[in-house]
């Protein structure tokens, strides 16, 4: 009887064992899976245009359409960030296929560094991939000193194959909208009075 209990305790504190075992390594599993999540998905959403993300692009459309779209500008700033943040044009009307640059004014209205970065997305979501930014500050964080103001261009075009594609072919309007959200690590930048820096075109 003892010797059967002994065997029957070792098995169990063996099962236990396994148990454990299995459990820590889904776990490990879990977190390893999680933390690769974020940069496929962000990866994913690039390449399709999923949930209105834009495309990056360094070239220009070579075709452009005898038809054009409204698109139109939003603007936004995340709490804990003093900025503001707007649109020059509150829409513009280019053909599609055109490459056309637009300016947004951001101020820094407090009296320290300030550090921000710029989320976008268009909508409609669908048409997300066929929105192709050549140049956007939203490229990089953006540093501003206190009681800085600053003139940021974006330069993009709609892929005429928006015009072709069923689930966008009847879309004549879009908007682009940001929000900037506070960043860590502000440097500690001079301030320039507010002045507004003068913006290199790149087309």
């Amino acid at each position: 009887m003892e010797e059967g209990a002994k065997k029957s305790t070792e098995a169990g504190g063996r099962n236990n064992g396994l148990v454990v075992a299995m459990c820590l390594s889904f776990v490990i599993g879990m977190s390893a899976m999680c933390a690769a999540a974020v940069p496929l998905y962000r990866m994913f959403c690039q390449v399709t245009g999923y949930n209105g993300t834009t495309q990056r692009t360094e070239q220009v459309s070579n075709v452009i359409l005898d038809r054009r779209i409204q698109v139109s500008f939003d603007a936004n700033v995340a709490p804990g960030l003093p900025w503001d943040f707007k649109p020059v044009q509150k829409s513009v009307n280019p053909k599609i296929g055109e490459t056309i640059e637009v300016k947004f004014v951001i101020e820094n209205k407090s009296d320290k560094p300030e550090r921000g970065q710029a989320i976008f997305n268009v909508s409609p979501l669908e048409a997300g991939v066929y929105f192709n930014k050549v140049q956007c500050f939203c490229f990089n964080e953006t540093d501003l000193a206190p009681g800085e103001k600053r003139e940021m261009p974006v330069v993009f075009y709609v892929d005429p194959e928006i015009a072709t594609a069923v689930e966008t072919k009847t879309i004549n309007a879009l908007t682009l909208s940001y929000t900037y959200y506070p960043r860590e690590g502000a440097k500690p930048v001079a301030s320039n009075d507010a002045a507004v820096r003068p913006v290199e075109k790149k087309l």
